[in-house]
């Protein structure tokens, strides 16, 4: 059984944990764990891996609309080097800072392999789930697809220090807050814009037609070698952690002024499928 398989048998058995958060009394709680191995590229700093660790959860609670309360995270590793442990601290309490919310503990245990388990809870009167979404409506993407498949390349290049800096993403908390008052389903686009279309698609139970350009990073170039390799890293890498949603579109005129950070309309909203320039976008994306 894959992950995608496991996710979709879970959300038969808890309901309430199929869309980005779980919302509970006027409160969104969700958890996320990384790995060394799968997350943490080699040359990752510790201030890197506290940020990236805390800022995928908090990026979850965004993408419900929600706006960050607190943040905590369960530190494993074979060791516990101070300066690591602090320097993990302080990048979770500044992306948390970064957003309005406050990191405020967690756990620390041994273990074989460097693994972070975190939590965010955040507030939403009305959560924004994904499964709203309407023929008609049309769709929209904050900021940039492949920032994070740059980062990865950069790691592999040695160079580290752009690299973490790429690695360092802001969870789009304020855009997702203005975009909860409007938007009929969200989702942010940690397994990559493909696959999160068609999770969105399945809950909403509709289909996307989507048209290029679509808004690639722009540093892709950097690292692709030609438009295959781009299209690649921009639709199916994934851990960019942009908000995917829909939109009536009466309002994505107003969205694109009002959000301080860009806000792409990206095709529309349809009865089924998913298709990019007319043609099937294959299901798939990043996975664990």
């Amino acid at each position: 059984m894959d992950e995608l398989e496991a996710l979709g048998r879970l959300a038969e058995v808890v309901p309430a944990g199929g869309d980005d958060a779980a919302a509970v009394d006027g409160l969104v709680i969700t958890t996320d764990m990384l790995h060394e191995r799968t997350d943490f590229p080699p040359g990752t700093t510790p201030y890197t891996a506290g940020w990236r660790a805390v800022a995928a959860s908090l990026s979850d609670v965004a993408a419900m609309g929600g706006e960050p309360v607190a943040a905590v995270a369960a530190y494993g590793s074979p060791s516990f080097e101070w300066d690591d442990v602090a320097a993990f601290v302080e990048g979770a309490q500044a992306v948390c800072s970064l957003v309005g919310g406050e990191y405020v503990g967690g756990d620390l245990d041994g273990h074989e392999e460097f693994t972070v388990a975190t939590t965010a809870v955040g507030r939403a009167d009305t959560p924004t789930p994904r499964t709203g979404a309407s023929p008609g409506d049309a769709v929209c993407v904050t900021g940039t697809l492949g920032q994070s498949a740059v980062a990865l390349d950069f790691f592999e290049r040695g160079e580290h220090e752009r690299a973490n800096e790429l690695f360092r993403f802001e969870p789009r908390t304020y855009a997702g807050i203005a975009l909860g008052e409007t938007a009929t389903a969200m989702i942010d686009s940690s397994d990559g814009l493909a696959r999160s279309l068609h999770q969105l698609a399945t809950a909403s139970d509709c289909g996307f037609a989507i048209e290029s350009p679509l808004p690639f990073d722009d540093r892709i170039d950097e690292v692709a070698d030609g438009p295959e390799e781009r299209r690649e890293r921009g639709l199916f890498f994934g851990e960019d952690f942009e908000l995917v949603c829909t939109l009536p579109e009466a309002a994505v005129s107003e969205m694109i002024d009002e959000l301080a950070v860009p806000l792409t309309c990206i095709g529309t909203v349809t009865e089924r499928g998913v298709t990019l320039d007319g043609q099937e976008l294959a299901n798939r994306g990043y996975s664990h």
